[in-house]
């Protein structure tokens, strides 16, 4: 499941705040505890965990919504018999 988070992050980050943002990233990207960030931040271990579910909600009903993830992979699977020039097009893209 981090693996999804962390993908559904790079499609959706942009649309938490920034304080969300910066939640996200210390625990997912810089491997940073609950405790650890919560004392960073001068917040209670719970608000971090508590604000961590809310964003992994979020950015599970963005996909659900927007699918661009799901939409992304299923190009994915119709480009394969492309050239390499055009899959590399669409994938920057994408």
């Amino acid at each position: 499941m981090n693996i999804e988070l962390t993908i559904l992050y790079d499609y959706y980050g942009e649309l938490l705040t920034k304080k969300q943002q910066v939640y996200f990233e210390d625990y997912y990207f810089n491997n940073l505890s609950l405790q650890e960030i919560a004392e960073n931040y001068s917040i209670s271990r719970n608000a971090v965990y508590n604000s961590l579910k809310e964003i992994e909600k979020k950015l599970i009903h963005f996909e659900s919504t927007l699918k661009l993830y799901e939409k992304s992979k299923i190009i994915e699977t119709l480009i394969v018999d492309l050239d390499d020039d055009k899959q590399n097009r669409i994938k920057e893209l994408i």
